[in-house]
């Protein structure tokens, strides 16, 4: 049987514990054919990013088409788009040759390290013109405040920032809670037409914190692909990367990554 297909738009970390590395990880290991339209080249470790390098948008989009008329895509997610330039080819691309594909948008701006991976004048694009485009989109708390232009600092401004983020334009957000300071839990926030819900999993203490965003957009991901509900794709995304997280090991000398490889146990849906 074919296993289903999800085309990842991002870019690359050479220390392979984010971006197209890490997606590619996840995507195999939940039985998914990753393909890989790569957007930027980072020279990237656990510690910083020492240096990007932005793909031509023509490049960009032969990858995108030439993957999309021959092998096909069952859901695409994106994720480090660096440049306006960059956002706007892949939406045009993908509008043309994939119009009916879901689109997870993980809105990529700052990696673990801190170092800041969108220009400043891109994220009028990636929320006007991307995010409507979306099936689902993945922010955290850093991303959602500046996309919405507002402090996010409770639970209960998070459910309301979640509902923010439907009315740009994205019929379903997760609202990624894991910026917020203290305590012993995680509280993420999903908001889509069927309403709106906490998901709370217990806080892991680890350093190994390296791509959990791309991790977990490009595990939602595959679910969708998959044939899976919304709701349940996330859930099941969301034990992958707790479980990636607990069993992470050590490497590097800063923010590590998480274990992509561990045994995927069996998900019963809720």
């Amino acid at each position: 049987m074919t296993p289903a297909r999800v085309l990842i738009v991002a870019g690359s970390d050479s220390g392979g514990g984010a971006g197209i590395q890490a997606d590619i990880k996840t995507v195999t290991c939940l039985q998914g054919y990753a393909a890989s339209a790569i957007t930027a080249l980072t020279a990237q470790d656990t510690r910083s990013v020492h240096g990007i390098m932005p793909v031509d948008c023509g490049f960009i989009e032969q990858q995108i088409a030439v993957v999309l008329t021959d092998i096909g895509a069952d859901c695409i997610k994106i994720g480090m788009l660096h440049v306006a330039p960059a956002i706007e080819t892949v939406a045009r691309v993908i509008s043309e040759l994939a119009p009916t594909v879901p689109i997870v948008v993980d809105p990529v701006m700052v990696a673990q390290s801190g170092d800041r991976l969108l220009d400043g004048c891109a994220v009028a694009a990636l929320r006007d013109i991307l995010l409507p485009q979306a099936a689902l989109v993945t922010p955290n708390l850093p991303e959602a405040e500046v996309l919405l232009g507002q402090r996010i600092d409770s639970r209960a401004a998070m459910m309301e920032a979640a509902q923010a983020l439907l009315a740009l334009g994205c019929p379903a957000a997760l609202l990624k809670g894991g910026h917020q300071p203290g305590g012993t839990e995680v509280v993420d926030v999903l908001a889509s037409a069927a309403g709106v819900e906490y998901l709370i999993y217990p806080r892991i203490a680890t350093r190994a914190t390296h791509g959990t965003g791309c991790t977990l957009a490009s595990a939602i991901a595959t679910g969708l692909a998959q044939g899976l509900e919304l709701a349940v794709a996330v859930r099941r995304a969301r034990a992958y990367l707790q479980h990636a997280l607990e069993s992470a090991f050590a490497l590097g000398h800063g923010d590590g990554p998480v274990n992509h490889l561990h045994t995927v146990a069996p998900f019963k849906g809720s």
